[in-house]
């Protein structure tokens, strides 16, 4: 048996964070009050974190290059009808890769709509003033309804696939995420994880964070 570290540490923070941040909004959301002040923070959170992922996903570890796993349509079908092969077993599989890619975007869709969103009540989204009537109702409409049972969909298939693979293909997929690495009947290319890497992770989320500030003071 081969140890791979597979996920680095940034990816995996940005997993857990992701997770934290995502729940908490649906929470504070069907709550509503003055839990919306956290839900529009979190939905700063959740926007940091996804434009972190799309620069990670060209910079970061090895698995967690977006080059490692985009499949073809050929490789997908392959995978389901029982072809893998094994390299397809190290980070995200072609299944799990849709997985991944559906839900980065309906993240960022359910977010961008939410900041030109308004409840006509209390809380309105930062940019909201930088768009007609029309356009604030539309996302409005698809941030309260559309959106948001895609997300928990996605959260719910996501949950199911991790315990069928824990269940009936007897694999684990939280361990991984957790400690980064996995053990692999055959060898690997393992992902960089130095100290040097999780440094430019840091200033990659900085900047991140620096763009959604000024994207939201841009409704200001």
């Amino acid at each position: 048996m081969h140890t791979v570290r597979v996920w680095d540490l940034p990816t995996r923070l940005f997993h857990w964070a992701l997770a934290v941040c995502v729940i908490g909004q649906v929470i504070t959301a069907n709550i509503g009050g003055n839990w919306m002040n956290w839900h529009f923070r979190l939905g700063y959170s959740v926007l940091t974190l996804l434009l972190f992922r799309l620069v990670w996903g060209l910079v970061g570890g090895h698995w967690s290059r977006f080059s490692s796993f985009i499949y073809r349509p050929s490789r997908l079908l392959a995978y389901l009808r029982g072809h893998a092969r094994p390299e397809e077993g190290v980070g995200h599989t072609p299944t799990g890769a849709l997985s991944v890619f559906a839900l980065l975007l309906v993240l960022f869709v359910q977010v961008g709509s939410g900041l030109f969103s308004d409840d006509d009540i209390a809380f309105a989204g930062p940019l909201t003033a930088l768009v007609a009537s029309d356009w604030v109702g539309a996302a409005t409409s698809y941030h309260k309804n559309v959106g948001k049972f895609l997300v928990i969909g996605l959260v719910v298939l996501h949950l199911l696939a991790i315990a069928f693979y824990r269940w009936a293909k007897k694999s684990d997929l939280v361990r991984p995420m957790l400690t980064g690495d996995k053990r692999l009947a055959q060898a690997a290319r393992s992902s960089r994880d130095t100290a040097a890497s999780r440094i430019s992770a840091l200033v990659v989320l900085v900047l991140c964070a620096t763009v959604v500030n000024r994207l939201v003071a841009l409704g200001g």
